[in-house]
């Protein structure tokens, strides 16, 4: 018998694991049903468009007026005393980032069916969090990495001289690979993200994507037109998946205004209360 109830216990955990992770899935895929979504879209691509035409012309201002000659004012590459920037770069990496990511949505689906004191509505609202911010950084990576490829821009350097109008379109090749910053990209979409849902978190959020980028000027991996190309990025896909979420009335809600604001969810407090209650003795 207790073998029995074992092999009961592991098939309705499997169950479990499954239909929360398929319900998950499942609510970014159906239609959308937010009924001022029209407004929030409107609303939406003013602000991108009027981003992009700002940032656009500062990216062409750097790259003919500032980027050769911020090279300059940068140490030699290989430089002992960055060894500090060269771990805090790391922290901008977009697989070290979609893989913690996709590390917590797989141990929310894990631990989900276990802790059954915890309510079903609690788990799904984290999980849906942790989805927005995965895709919101996904989406802007995948851009990023495409427009690296077709642009072919040069890293500092490469060529012998610092030039940043040295172009290999569609030559995939690291040493093209400087436009836009795919650590910048990566940062930002996080920060934009986290703030998105957690407006507390701003300010630090801020904080991490300026050190991002200021660490991948300080190694000349990039241009300063690469970064903010790269920021630009992060923000517009950031801002497109959480159009997508709010569509859909999952972790945003939209104003008449179309302004789209997050709905209220687990909080970083709820949660440890809640996980401390589930594990106590």
């Amino acid at each position: 018998m207790a073998a029995r109830s074992g092999t009961d216990g592991s098939a309705n955990y499997v169950a479990g694991f499954f239909a929360l992770a398929s319900a998950s899935f499942a609510q970014l895929l159906r239609a959308p049903s937010h009924s001022r979504r029209a407004e929030a879209a409107r609303r939406s691509a003013r602000h991108a468009v009027l981003l992009m035409a700002i940032v656009g012309i500062a990216i062409i201002a750097l790259m003919y007026a500032f980027d050769a000659q911020e090279i300059d004012m940068m140490p030699s590459r290989g430089t002992p005393a960055l060894w500090p920037v060269r771990i805090l770069t790391d922290f901008g990496k977009d697989e070290y980032v979609l893989g913690t990511l996709a590390g917590l949505l797989i141990a929310v689906a894990i631990v989900a069916p276990v802790l059954r004191t915890i309510p079903r509505s609690l788990l799904l609202g984290l999980g849906t969090r942790l989805q927005f911010l995965f895709f919101a950084v996904l989406l802007s990576v995948l851009t990023g990495e495409l427009i690296k490829w077709i642009v072919g821009r040069g890293r500092p350097f490469v060529g012998g001289k610092a030039n940043p109008f040295n172009f290999s379109h569609f030559s995939g090749t690291e040493a093209y690979s400087s436009f836009p910053s795919g650590h910048s990209t990566t940062a930002v979409a996080l920060a934009f993200a986290v703030s998105a849902i957690w407006p507390q978190a701003r300010t630090a959020m801020i904080a991490y994507a300026l050190v991002i980028a200021a660490s991948r000027l300080l190694l000349l991996a990039h241009h300063p037109s690469d970064v903010v190309a790269g920021a630009l990025i992060g923000i517009t896909g950031a801002m497109a998946v959480r159009y997508w979420f709010a569509a859909r009335r999952l972790g945003f809600a939209i104003h008449r205004d179309g302004a789209i604001v997050p709905l209220a969810g687990p909080s970083p407090g709820r949660l440890k209360r809640v996980a401390g209650g589930a594990f106590a003795p």
